[in-house]
């Protein structure tokens, strides 16, 4: 929760992931709560990689990106 900052789970949520594939849900129909819960259960769920710079994190940002923050 803390990383997400009040961001909605999908933000941090890997939804071309093989993983969440093969588990044939709608994304559609998932809470925040439920990505979360399977973010925890599966950590490849989770849109990589996750930077923490001062107090805002990035989800799955390339180095381009990254280089203009800092």
């Amino acid at each position: 929760m803390e990383l997400l900052q009040d961001k909605p789970a999908t933000e941090m949520f890997n939804f071309r992931s093989p993983s969440f594939k093969k588990l044939g849900l709608d994304r559609e129909k998932l809470s925040d709560n439920e990505l979360i819960d399977l973010m925890l259960k599966e950590p490849r769920l989770v849109r990589r990689p996750v930077v923490r710079i001062g107090n805002d994190v990035y989800f799955s940002a390339d180095k381009s990106v990254l280089e203009d923050l800092v």
